[in-house]
């Protein structure tokens, strides 16, 4: 959801610069600043950002730099004139004199408050266009390598995945080995029945066979939505989750250096796709 937008409009008497940032936010965070005079439009412009932006902390700027001869202040004659009443009563002097001293007085300048222009904020309206469309473009430009960099990193965590497949069956092995040495180790006689009944209660409890097929389902379905024209980022982002649910339960059940090993790199895969994934609308 990053992006920039921006559009530069020369009015006669004004430079205009429209600028849009955005950044990356579950829902859709507006902050509008704009003269005072165009106020009165605040409203249109967050439904047309919406309508476009969809998500994202989203700031848009409206700067005005005026370029006109024509100054925003005037003198404030009828009390600059009374400035000059007053100080002919209470000394004697030239009227040049009184002038140069009420100019500075308070309230001796006034600015002129500038007018909403309708036909002036039509060209301000084809700008926010403009920089809305830059903007969109940003993101779906930024869109495209998201997408390659999602599949490698699915890609990864199934190679991964095929790696503990291959080391399941020496798990178990090594689990069994391991056990049967810790009982010779204490020297007991045992029965080999109960034995057997204990370690098959034992391997059920380390068994990730449906992690593993819930991996492999999630994985082929963030691919499937991933592909999809109308993707939705608060999907993919639940998603990542079952993935990562899976992934930790697998590395728990393990029981396995190697095998954990292993579920280190898928879960350093998955992080780097959770920091990218909030940038999908």
């Amino acid at each position: 959801m990053t992006g920039y937008g921006r559009a530069v409009l020369q009015l006669p008497a004004k430079k205009v610069t429209i600028e849009i940032k955005s950044l990356n936010s579950k829902n859709l965070d507006l902050n509008t600043r704009m003269p005072g005079y165009y106020k009165e439009k605040d409203i249109e412009v967050r439904k047309k950002l919406a309508k476009f932006l969809i998500r994202g902390k989203v700031d848009f700027s409206i700067y005005v730099e005026m370029t006109a001869e024509e100054t925003q202040t005037a003198i404030n004659q009828p009390v600059v004139a009374k400035y000059i009443e007053e100080l002919q009563e209470i000394s004697d002097g030239e009227r040049v004199d009184f002038l140069k001293i009420a100019i500075n007085l308070p309230d001796a300048l006034k600015t002129i408050r500038e007018e909403f222009n309708e036909e002036e904020w039509k060209e301000i309206s084809a700008g926010i266009d403009t920089a809305i469309a830059q903007i969109v473009q940003y993101r779906k430009d930024e869109a495209f390598s998201l997408e390659a960099d999602f599949k490698e990193r699915i890609a990864n965590i199934q190679k991964y995945l095929a790696e503990i497949e291959k080391l399941d069956e020496e798990r178990l092995a090594h689990v069994k080995s391991r056990l049967r040495k810790a009982i010779d180790e204490l020297k007991v006689t045992i029965d080999e029945n109960r034995f057997e009944q204990e370690l098959i209660y034992y391997l059920e409890k380390l068994d990730i066979n449906e992690e593993k097929v819930r991996l492999a389902n999630h994985l082929d379905y963030f691919l499937k939505e991933l592909s999809n024209e109308k993707s939705d980022g608060k999907k993919l982002g639940f998603i990542v989750q079952e993935i990562g649910r899976e992934i930790n339960t697998t590395g728990s059940k393990s029981n396995f250096a190697t095998m954990q090993q292993v579920v280190v790199q898928m879960k350093n895969e998955l992080e780097k796709i959770k920091e990218q994934v909030l940038n999908i609308l």
